[in-house]
């Protein structure tokens, strides 16, 4: 047994300590703002030009023009700003965010991360991939253990185009919480029904 995606999205949503400044990644990290408590006074922040970003809107209740860097759609919470993204990039590489949640591809016993280009495979872009990951004072990574195909996400070292050196503190996998530590990583929590020994067998570096 191990965590489903909304088990990840609600781990992680306990990294986060009330009253800071959040940015939310792509993919996976996005569903954390559903798991918030009301009170915790988290403000979510969006690179494309929002701080107070809530939940996902109920269907329906839609606005078009209201949506998150990855185009979904969102809501605003009592309080929220909009501004343009040169705001939004002065905010992120001032060292405002205390925090960013990010997926990966591949994320480094040393804390690399690569989240942005597979060699061969098609190329998109890094966006702000490269400023969320130097400028915020934590990076928390959200991601499948292993790809579709069986291959490791945490590796001795990243062999696919660097984000960032050294930046990442903590992975949340559907397996467990791990912590890069140089040459290896560490169990901080395993899923309920995951042995360590399943860990050590889809994990492409030690566990120490």
């Amino acid at each position: 047994m191990s965590w489903s995606k909304v088990e990840i999205a609600q781990r992680a949503a306990k990294e986060i300590e009330p009253g800071s400044i959040v940015n939310l990644g792509i993919g996976l990290p996005t569903l954390v703002a559903d798991h918030l408590p009301a009170d915790s006074g988290v403000w979510l922040q969006s690179e494309n030009g929002i701080l107070g970003m809530g939940p996902f809107p109920y269907e329906g209740d839609e606005d078009p023009q209201i949506i998150n860097a990855g185009k979904q759609t969102v809501t605003i919470v009592p309080g929220g700003a909009c501004f343009d993204s040169a705001t939004s990039f002065a905010m992120i590489r001032g060292g405002h965010v205390d925090l960013s949640i990010l997926g990966t591809m591949q994320v480094a016993a040393n804390g690399d991360i690569a989240n942005w280009s597979i060699p061969g495979g098609r190329t998109m872009g890094i966006g702000g991939a490269m400023d969320l990951a130097a400028g915020s004072k934590r990076i928390l990574v959200l991601t499948s253990h292993q790809t579709k195909k069986g291959k490791a996400k945490l590796v001795h070292r990243c062999n696919f185009p660097l984000t960032a050196r050294g930046v990442v503190s903590r992975i949340i996998t559907e397996l467990g919480v791990f912590d890069p530590k140089g040459e290896g990583f560490s169990i901080v929590e395993l899923a309920e029904g995951v042995s360590e020994e399943e860990a050590r067998e889809k994990t492409g570096a030690p566990i120490v």
